[in-house]
């Protein structure tokens, strides 16, 4: 699910008690269909989705396991895979109200399966057909026993969406337009009883303002995308945007600039 273009991340990287356990059972991209809202057409239908959850677990808690050599000793993954699909066939249609009734279930399934062993639980969500432009679209939100999905902070990503801008300093860069690849990281307070944020128009608001102008650098790129994304709510916290140019220099893959803004940073200035 990661992409060349996200920023660095690792498994813990989102976990609420990285600090407290060490050990984690994980399925990385269960591969599914789902009705979970409209699509990247707008049409109410069932579209594939990737489910990622990870189990982190108290501390040593794979210890035993590891001595015994027997999978009861465990979070039996397999049984999570099996009873996280038999969720989402049953229901009628794979339909979901959207992505956070999703998570919301996957979250009490996976507690239900693996009992008192869990610190918190870890699921990310990727619709890879979500956004036109972008490579996907994924929702990913850790939780503790016996809180509300919706009382968690959440990080949402938009994965290398393409973008035409003319941007460069040479003459030939004021030209033509070319690809710039791009991947935005939404850090976003807990809804509670709100209602999800639209982040692909969030995303389509930010993409035609910016094929709509020029740059001459890519950092002054990047940190107008940033500045857009932490104003599109008041409920965005932090964003982070990193922007490649895969045609700057001819011995490399690609150039580029990542920034990170807290919304603050914007709304007191």
């Amino acid at each position: 699910m990661s992409s060349d273009n996200a920023p660095d991340s690792n498994m813990s990287s989102f976990s609420i008690s990285s600090d407290s356990h060490t050990d984690v059972v994980f399925i990385n991209s269960l591969q599914l269909t789902v009705d979970i809202g409209p699509d990247c057409w707008n049409k109410n239908r069932i579209q594939p989705v990737n489910i990622s959850i990870y189990v982190n677990l108290q501390r040593s808690f794979l210890s035993k396991a590891a001595h015994s050599d027997l999978v009861q000793d465990s979070v039996h993954y397999g049984q999570l895979s099996k009873a996280i699909t038999n969720l989402i066939q049953k229901k009628p249609g794979s339909s979901f109200g959207d992505i956070d009734d999703l998570i919301s279930a996957v979250t009490r399934e996976t507690f239900a399966i693996a009992g008192k062993s869990v610190a918190d639980v870890r699921v990310e969500i990727e619709l890879p057909k979500l956004i036109l432009l972008a490579g996907a679209f994924s929702v990913e939100v850790a939780t503790l026993p016996d809180i509300d999905v919706s009382l968690m902070p959440r990080k949402v990503t938009v994965t290398d969406l393409m973008l035409p801008v003319i941007i460069g300093v040479n003459a030939p860069e004021r030209i033509a337009k070319q690809r710039v690849v791009v991947c935005i990281v939404f850090f976003e307070d807990p809804p509670g009883a709100q209602l999800p944020l639209d982040y692909p128009g969030i995303v389509s608001r930010l993409s035609n303002e910016i094929e709509s102008s020029s740059y001459f650098t890519l950092e002054k790129f990047v940190m107008e995308i940033v500045r857009g994304a932490c104003l599109a709510s008041d409920r965005i916290e932090v964003v982070t945007v990193r922007a490649q140019k895969p045609s700057a220099l001819s011995l490399a893959r690609a150039s580029g600039v990542q920034i990170t803004r807290r919304r603050a940073d914007f709304v007191d200035s």
